[in-house]
């Protein structure tokens, strides 16, 4: 996974695990909170995400139970989901340094223009 970028779901959907076990419903509910409202998980799309990155063990089971007669899962970020969580933010980070570098060359007239970039 380090070769390639994560996808803004996955990352906070690994983000939104990484403060503990969570079911779905709270996963779907976390995600919009740390995106900002940008992120918006369907409950298929979340399932489809959390199978995928169970069978690249990036996530894992934690409990299961019943509530309101429903059953509950639980899921936890692994050891490797977290590792390649960090290499994600190291990456964006990455890009986002050498961007506000190339920005703070532009030409004074155009900072001045659209609010300089500190």
């Amino acid at each position: 996974m380090a070769d390639t970028e994560m996808r803004e779901p996955t990352f906070f959907i690994l983000a939104s695990l990484v403060s503990g076990r969570k079911h779905g419903y709270a996963m779907i509910q976390d995600v919009a909170e740390l995106s900002g409202g940008r992120v918006h998980l369907k409950v298929a799309t979340l399932y489809t995400a959390l199978d995928r990155l169970g069978k690249q063990e990036l996530v894992a089971t934690a409990g299961e139970e019943v509530v309101d007669g429903r059953l509950r899962r639980y899921y936890t970020v692994t050891e490797s989901g977290s590792e390649a969580l960090e290499l994600e933010l190291q990456r964006i980070e990455a890009n986002a340094r050498q961007v506000r570098s190339r920005l703070l060359l532009r030409p004074v007239s155009l900072r001045a223009a659209s609010g300089a970039i500190a």
